[in-house]
């Protein structure tokens, strides 16, 4: 006879591969019920998991083997995003703060922060996406929104509401100014303003927020490891070294004891450009292998490489990106690798 204890018995002996825990014991086998099949729920740590299918024909073999060979097996995968944080006044419905830095401009952070808010909400995941770069935010000409955020009463204060596209909760400087107005603001400005993007914003509750930071390693980095509870921080690069040296010294900083924050990895932005008439042909015109090289270099993981491609190019300009188009497939391997990263983090204990 199949009961419970032989299916879960058979069930520990699936491990999540990142995890190093078998199903059972992480509390991932969920709903389990046996009739004349065997039906569970399968609870990963983000619904962007690349191992999935992985782990769902694991799990059927486990049970055919050693419960009954020819049982059918039904299995639900859903998920409920891992998080460290407990109760807090900073961001308290936001279960992970995930910061692109990049330590110089112009190597499309602001690309990748978006295209990855874009992804992980393709997955399933509820997601905020926050334009802290003051002086030069590019957020609201990537999802074509230019209306100011409404405000809203919230105990004895008025906070921001972020706006919403593509199921993104959104907030940026360049939605409470004119598109051609420069914002000609010291230090302490900014801090200010960032403070209440954090602080006076009602996030509501999100699996990830991703924070576009600025260039360099100024006020706005000071202030974000003053104030938040960072999961992790991604360092985007170009191959050519002088995009890596700007990212090495963005590294040093947040690896700095007044400042440490966990860095997640390293991504290679513009690593290749693809025509597309010819989307076989690679072309690498900012050199090869840079940000592997820097990952390597500096021991962190090497998250990804990241095409150049004229249509994903316009597709941004435009405000239009195409989650659907087989230009931002690349993207999506990226959350999920993200994704990944996340959960052994959270899984790992703090000394």
């Amino acid at each position: 006879m199949i009961t419970e204890e032989k299916v879960l018995a058979a069930l520990a002996h699936v491990d999540d591969p990142d995890l190093k825990k078998d199903l059972v014991t992480l509390g991932m086998i969920q709903n389990l019920n046996i009739g004349d099949r065997i039906s569970f729920d399968l609870v990963l740590t983000t619904p962007a998991c690349p191992m999935k299918d992985m782990m769902v024909n694991a799990c059927k073999t486990a049970i055919r083997m050693m419960v009954d060979p020819a049982i059918a097996v039904d299995i639900n995968v859903t998920s409920q995003v891992s998080t460290t944080r407990q109760a807090d006044a900073v961001l308290p419905g936001v279960k992970n703060v995930i910061a692109v830095g990049s330590g110089k401009g112009g190597v499309g952070k602001s690309t990748v922060a978006v295209s990855l808010a874009l992804a992980l909400r393709k997955a399933g995941a509820t997601v905020g996406l926050l334009d802290a770069d003051i002086y030069g935010p590019s957020i609201p000409t990537m999802f074509g929104v230019s209306e100011a955020p409404p405000m809203m009463q919230k105990g004895d204060k008025q906070v921001i509401v972020p706006v919403e596209r593509q199921g993104i909760k959104l907030l940026s400087i360049g939605l409470m100014a004119a598109p051609d107005q420069a914002i000609v603001w010291r230090g302490p400005m900014i801090s200010s303003a960032f403070r209440q993007f954090i602080n006076d914003t009602e996030w509501g509750e999100l699996d990830y927020l991703i924070i576009d930071l600025p260039p360099g390693t100024g006020d706005v980095q000071i202030t974000l490891s003053q104030l938040v509870p960072l999961t992790g921080l991604i360092i985007v690069t170009t191959p050519q070294e002088v995009a890596m040296a700007d990212a090495r010294r963005a590294i040093s900083m947040f690896r700095l004891p007044s400042v440490a924050k966990p860095i997640l990895g390293v991504v290679e932005n513009m690593a290749y450009f693809v025509p597309d008439d010819a989307p076989e042909k690679k072309y690498h015109i900012f050199g090869e292998g840079g940000g592997r090289r820097l990952a390597s270099e500096t021991g962190l993981d090497f998250l990804g490489e990241l095409p150049l491609t004229q249509a994903y190019r316009a597709q941004a300009d435009a405000g239009e990106i195409d989650t659907n188009s087989h230009f931002f497939e690349p993207y999506m391997a990226l959350a999920a690798e993200v994704a990944r990263k996340v959960s052994i983090v959270n899984s790992t204990p703090v000394d």
